[in-house]
């Protein structure tokens, strides 16, 4: 009786932990809008830069984190703040609600949920918006968000999987930027 309760007392932990497990966005890239708009093509630039972050940060380990090319270069772990810092930017730029940005004490997971839901958040906001030149602003119009921190998030999700890979853990050779899907 005592191996049975503990067998059941195993499943039931084991399924609820898996239930618990919360999915983050961009595991594969959302269906794309059935029309174009300003709005619906800025969010899947938006989209195409959570799916690549998505697997640039998927299973990176504490030496992939750690790892630095030369001295005078950026380590996996403060690219993955740079990252975090855009997401928050772009965010900020597009929301009404400011968020806030002091997530420097996060852990490698709680930057990498916040990164993905602030990107995600950012495509839904432009999803929903016809004209996106309600973004413009006293500071810069909305063309400085896409040469700014959208270009540049791209940019370092490429460092992040060349980082991953100097360190011995390769990008996932299954991820398709193409289809924003896994091949199987």
């Amino acid at each position: 009786m005592k191996k049975f309760t503990l067998i059941i007392a195993l499943i039931l932990t084991t399924v609820v932990m898996a239930q618990s497990e919360e999915k983050l966005p961009y595991y594969e890239i959302p269906e794309y809008p059935e029309t174009y708009t300003a709005g619906t093509v800025a969010a899947r630039m938006v989209d195409g830069l959570g799916f690549r972050y998505y697997w640039a940060t998927e299973g990176l380990r504490q030496e992939d984190l750690n790892y630095k090319p030369s001295e005078s270069g950026r380590t996996s772990a403060e690219t993955i703040d740079h990252l975090l810092g855009l997401s928050n930017f772009l965010l900020n730029a597009l929301s009404e609600e400011k968020r806030d940005e002091n997530q420097k004490e996060f852990t490698f997971e709680q930057k990498r949920k916040q990164t993905l839901l602030n990107i995600k958040e950012a495509s839904e906001i432009l999803k929903a918006t016809e004209d996106i030149s309600k973004f413009d602003n006293d500071r810069f119009p909305f063309w400085n968000l896409i040469n700014g921190p959208i270009a540049d998030a791209l940019w370092h999700c490429g460092q992040v999987v060349m980082l991953r890979r100097a360190s011995g853990n390769p990008f996932n050779s299954k991820v398709s930027v193409f289809s924003g899907k896994l091949r199987e």
